[in-house]
């Protein structure tokens, strides 16, 4: 594969991430690219994760409408290797299944699942954005008998990665803009070429108003999304060229934190742009954890850093606390949710909370509806 076909892969996964797309119009588009730069058995596994947790949320594979259970218990109560969120945390972040067992993956019962579809090869890839959020995971295989995964092919899917992720977080902050699922969901409105408003989604007169400048009542917008609108337009106006990712954040007069990205959006040669404002830490799972099990402010912190898979060496490091503390928040981390250890912690949150989000997103995915991120907070389990 030339590097001249990789770079050209490269620039339009880049193009891909700034253009708003529904989520599983970026994975059907980003395949076609990766396949012209990374042979690859079947088609690719896509998955996006919760930032906050790193459990997945959702999946999507052309040939495979539906994850099988088996796959996700092994994945988070199974004693293995190549997981997605212990790749995506990883310093490289990327693995392959021949690298994690020292060139014996018929020892991994992933393999062994794996081999039942066709895939003796895996690699796996953490999508991080440039600030280092985890938003979602990619799986690619080969079949037996192919050349392993070189450093070429490496050195692409590290560089494709955060162009990924922001596609993919853009995909989700599109999705539950136009179709919003509570009181804090983003809020979208389209700009022409001109700056004129041509549509908004509910919601997005609250979220302006939270604005020190402009006025919408007299059509005046806020310094912040012409900004962030003008930044975005740019890539329309070139767009040979990779997309920009524009993304500002502002504070609003109630003190909260507000984040604008901007995407260009170009069909029929008219150019566009969308405005997506949301709160800048709108990571559910911390209510739910209270909501749910009645956990204090810092056992949720614990509990979200076991979840992403860091030791209690490294938790005690991050808060500052010592190792002994740590232990003490667990057990009653332990007491309150029911479980016994850290995996069986993991199992319980993902089975009970995200879970029910994966196949909410497989029924939605069928019926061409918006993919959603992080948990459902209806999908609590005693």
């Amino acid at each position: 594969m030339s590097g001249y076909a990789r770079l050209r892969a490269k620039d339009r996964i880049a193009r891909l991430a700034g253009r708003g797309l529904d989520l599983a119009t970026f994975w059907r588009e980003s395949t076609e690219a990766i396949a012209s730069a990374v042979p690859y058995y079947w088609t690719p596994c896509w998955y996006t994760l919760d930032p906050a947790s790193l459990l997945v949320t959702s999946h999507f594979h052309e040939g495979m409408p539906e994850i099988p259970s088996e796959w996700l218990a092994e994945e988070y109560y199974g004693d293995d290797v190549n997981k997605l969120a212990d790749v995506a945390r990883s310093e490289r972040g990327m693995s392959t299944l021949h690298e994690a067992t020292g060139g014996d993956p018929t020892s991994s019962s992933r393999w062994h699942q794996n081999i039942a579809y066709g895939g003796d090869q895996e690699l796996i890839a953490g999508l991080r954005t440039p600030a280092g959020d985890v938003w979602g995971a990619l799986g690619l295989y080969r079949e037996t008998g192919q050349p392993l995964f070189d450093d070429e092919e490496f050195e692409f899917i590290r560089a494709v990665a955060p162009s990924l992720a922001e596609g993919a977080r853009r995909a989700l902050l599109v999705g539950e803009a136009t179709d919003p699922e509570g009181p804090d969901a983003p809020g979208l409105l389209v700009l022409s070429h001109d700056w004129e408003v041509e549509s908004t989604t509910p919601g997005v007169e609250r979220w302006l108003s939270e604005f020190h400048d402009g006025d919408w009542d007299a059509g005046r917008l806020p310094s912040a999304v012409l900004a962030v609108a003008g930044r975005a337009l740019r890539t329309a106006q070139c767009p040979d060229e990779p997309g920009e990712i524009a993304v500002a954040r502002v504070l609003s007069r109630s003190g909260r934190w507000v984040l604008l990205h901007g995407a260009s959006l170009v069909h029929g040669g008219s150019r566009r742009v969308a405005v997506i404002v949301e709160p800048a830490h709108p990571a559910r799972i911390a209510p739910l954890l209270m909501s749910a099990y009645g956990l204090t402010e810092r056992e949720q912190d614990v509990t979200r850093l076991v979840l992403q898979g860091n030791s209690t060496a490294a938790i005690a490091e991050r808060l500052v606390v010592s190792a002994h503390t740590v232990q003490q928040h667990l057990k009653s981390v332990f007491d309150k949710t029911g479980v016994r250890s850290r995996r069986d912690l993991v199992g319980k949150i993902f089975f009970s909370h995200y879970e029910p989000r994966v196949r909410d997103n497989e029924r939605r995915a069928m019926e061409h509806q918006p993919l959603r991120g992080g948990p459902l907070d209806g999908g609590v389990t005693a």
